[in-house]
């Protein structure tokens, strides 16, 4: 059974991880790189080698009641999409709150991670870290990686014909902080993904001229969703996630194209995906259509030549004029201090068994935290990981055989359709409620709802029709938080608080009753389906 576990990275994985490992009587201790917490959510005016790096104007793409721990809310009086220095104090607060920081070792780095020469047996690992240039090394039971995905910047400078003759600045989003550069300038901002969007937007407030190169297009939507809803509370409940995984694609697929036509045409916007069968990631962007239809932002196909102090966009023989180029390209992702054999990246993907363990390892006792992109918040699907891994790791759970998890794993690499459900067209891309709930099962921790009908029919109404949020995961099983019915029940009470500056009396709806009446017999129907 692990005991001393060593966490890589204080983000919010990081500081998820910890918690789990306190929560299981192990002992961790996190290394951080960096002289503070925080990961990715903390700004700094200068890029720090492998730290993710963010520029000054990062909001949450997820609102507060989706993207917190599940057992500590945001404050209340926090904005429902919170500015990254909010978001910072928050995970200050929740460290503060459960005690982390003693078990965090700040400017420490990991320069290599090995097994130990009886691994086979003990599963042991040796650690190397490096503090103020005096190397150290200690021994393991078991290692936590949460260093991310965003730290190694992708600049595909070789597809762009031309680009070292170019006399003008050209640089990787990684390195942009402010949009004071951009004044005056003609920009173009090439990936569209919310990076690239955000700065394209951000720079149309100064700039003289933005392009927003884009390849393959992608869906835009709003944070602000029907009837003014934060957009993942109204799209991310149980029972809309029961009904599109129990359509066939191209109908689930029709139905998502046409919502989000409705707030904005994408083909009038020449942001239309070329590939439209697979679900691409949502670009999160309130600005965007109105920069487009105002003439500050344009959105043009993708780079033919790079010229000394222009670009030539296919389909097209006319120069547009450019000072600056930004690529926001996306990122590649590594683990510099393990060795090939123990995690192998390939094709923007690691052979890991539910994104989190090699399967080959004789002794399971290494664990990726949050390398994942689900359709959801980050903070949740990395703490619900560590609280499966760290049972793993302690024992108290068992993983299947190697043949088994390999044969998973190619499955997933395949990323064969199953017709049914949302498809989705990249290797980390995962479906949030269900891949979440698997992780929940094996914990003994998803929410029973047919026992919570007959015992609290009130509370299993709004876990299954509405918002998914965090608190649910901690109804039951181990780690149960007593306060997690209370966020349920007040979640949109918080929600509003922030944004009902005028209070105004409404008059009760005379539907309202029967529309309880109808969600209480789909209930009844859906639970029965799911139990056939």
């Amino acid at each position: 059974m692990a005991k001393r576990v060593a966490i890589v990275g204080a983000g919010v994985s990081g500081l998820a991880s910890i918690k789990c490992c306190l929560e299981e009587g192990l002992e961790p201790t996190c290394f951080e790189r960096s002289d503070d917490l925080g990961g990715l959510w903390r700004f700094t005016e200068h890029v720090e080698e492998g730290r993710a790096s963010l520029y000054k104007s990062v909001v949450s793409n997820s609102c507060k009641e989706m993207s917190c721990y599940s057992d500590f809310p945001f404050p209340e009086d926090y904005p429902n999409y919170v500015p990254n220095s909010q978001f910072l104090e928050y995970l200050k607060m929740y460290a503060n709150h459960f005690n982390l920081l003693k078990h965090i070792q700040f400017k420490t780095k990991v320069c290599s991670v090995t097994k130990c020469s009886d691994f086979t047996v003990s599963g042991q690992w040796e650690v190397v870290t490096m503090h103020e240039e005096k190397q150290e090394s200690a021994i393991f039971d078991a290692v936590m990686v949460c260093t991310g995905f965003l730290t190694n910047p992708y600049l595909p400078l070789d597809s762009f014909p031309g680009i070292n003759a170019f006399k003008g600045q050209y640089f990787h989003s990684r390195q942009y902080k402010h949009p004071d550069i951009f004044k005056d300038k003609r920009v173009l901002v090439i990936g569209m993904g919310n990076s690239g969007t955000d700065i394209a937007v951000e720079a149309s407030h100064l700039a003289e001229k933005v392009f927003l190169s884009t390849t393959g297009g992608g869906w835009v939507i709003s944070r602000i969703f029907d009837s003014g809803y934060p957009w993942d509370m109204v799209f991310m409940t149980r029972f809309q996630n029961m009904l599109r995984n129990s359509l066939p694609t191209p109908i689930v697929t029709w139905l998502m194209v046409r919502k989000i036509n409705n707030w904005l045409n994408h083909a009038n916007y020449g942001l239309i995906p070329e590939e439209r069968t697979q679900l691409k990631e949502f670009v999160l962007n309130d600005e965007l259509p109105g920069r487009i239809i105002t003439g500050k932002v344009f959105i043009r196909p993708s780079i033919k030549e790079v010229k000394e102090n222009s670009v030539i966009f296919n389909n097209t023989s006319k120069e547009e004029p450019i000072d600056i180029i930004v690529f926001a390209t996306g990122y590649t992702f590594a683990f510099p201090f393990l060795d090939e054999s123990v995690v192998k990246v390939e094709d923007g993907q690691a052979s890991l068994y539910k994104y989190i363990f090699p399967a080959h390892l004789q002794k399971p006792t290494l664990a990726i935290i949050g390398l994942i992109k689900p359709l959801g918040s980050m903070i949740p699907t990395g703490e619900t990981q560590a609280r499966w891994a760290v049972r793993v790791l302690k024992g108290v759970n068992k993983l299947p055989p190697p043949s088994v998890m390999i044969e998973e794993i190619n499955a997933r690499r395949e990323n064969k359709p199953s017709w049914f459900g949302l498809c989705y067209c990249k290797a980390l891309q995962s479906d949030y409620i269900t891949y979440i709930d698997e992780l929940l099962t094996y914990i003994n921790a998803k929410p029973k709802l047919f026992s919570m009908l007959l015992t609290d029919p009130h509370l299993a109404l709004t876990v299954f029709f509405g918002p998914c949020s965090p608190y649910q995961f901690r109804l039951t099983g181990p780690g149960k938080w007593e306060g997690a019915r209370n966020a349920i029940m007040t979640q949109w009470d918080r929600t509003f608080k922030v944004t009902k500056g005028r209070v105004v009396q409404e008059s009760p709806s005379p539907f309202e009753s029967f529309l309880k009446l109808f969600s209480f017999l789909a209930l009844l129907v859906a639970i029965f389906l799911i139990v056939l």
